[in-house]
């Protein structure tokens, strides 16, 4: 299910052909986005050149460390092996980004704000390879949206159904990147830089939180699953940078319009 088409011996996976999509996707949203805030839309791709490969790298990385009881025992895999975590291909890509706008001495939190709504519009995208794979569905569930999965992992059966959190999680990625688009626009003169990368953070995060209760194959510490851990930082610091920025700015802003005391001597 998972192979496409095959290239002589090479075999071409619709896991890696939505992934292709979802960063293609990403580049043309981020292009618009770039040319709406009056940035050279250019940049997009000279900086993909450095973000896509270290996300990849980020991606694969957290899905060993997820997976660790696994990798442990088969360490030859961990290099070359299938498998990605979202959370670790935000994490590169944004170092990605950092990178590049410092090089090009270019505002790193603008940029944030013009790739975020291609970032999720690539999850969404993205997901479908998981169902191509026959990975990331739920608990058994008797809902008429329940998916059969020929190998189910144990101690289920492939007669029983799972929820599709490829969908679940696809679906409101794709809303989130028309909530994102929506409030670039309506409200640009109020947001301050950053602001719309903050955003995607706090719903996608929020979106994972949720989700992974209905997951049985998470990696857990002190009695949370990890992502519900990453999810919880990445929202609580957003939140607090955003709150911080405001009333930085709102003070910042009243001291420039307090009157300035009247001079001391004869006037």
């Amino acid at each position: 299910m998972g192979v496409a088409f095959h290239i002589g011996s090479l075999q071409i996976r619709w896991y890696g052909i939505m992934l292709v999509i979802g960063i293609i996707a990403a580049m043309l949203l981020a292009r618009v986005e770039a040319k709406r805030r009056g940035e050279n839309p250019d940049h997009v791709y000279t900086a993909m050149l450095i973000a896509v490969p270290l996300g990849f790298i980020g991606a694969r990385a957290y899905h060993v460390i997820d997976q660790w009881s696994y990798y442990s025992q088969h360490p030859s895999q961990i290099i070359g092996g299938a498998g990605l975590g979202i959370f670790g291909a935000v994490i590169g890509g944004v170092l990605g980004m950092v990178i590049y706008t410092k090089w090009r001495k270019l505002s790193t939190l603008r940029w944030f704000d013009i790739i975020a709504p291609g970032l999720i519009l690539a999850q969404a995208i993205g997901r479908w390879g998981n169902y191509f794979n026959q990975e990331v569905y739920g608990r058994p569930t008797t809902l008429p949206w329940g998916i059969k999965i020929d190998s189910p992992a144990f101690p289920y059966t492939s007669d029983q159904r799972f929820h599709p959190l490829f969908f679940y999680e696809s679906m409101l990625d794709l809303i989130g990147c028309i909530i994102l688009l929506v409030i670039g626009r309506r409200y640009k003169r109020r947001l301050l830089d950053g602001e719309i990368f903050f955003i995607y953070l706090i719903y996608y995060s929020t979106i994972r939180f949720g989700l992974e209760w209905l997951r049985f194959d998470n990696w857990w510490i002190a009695g949370l699953p990890t992502a519900c851990w990453v999810s919880l930082i990445a929202i609580v610091a957003s939140i607090a940078i955003i709150v911080y920025r405001r009333r930085r700015l709102r003070r910042r802003n009243m001291s420039k319009t307090q009157p300035t005391p009247p001079s001391e001597g004869i006037s």
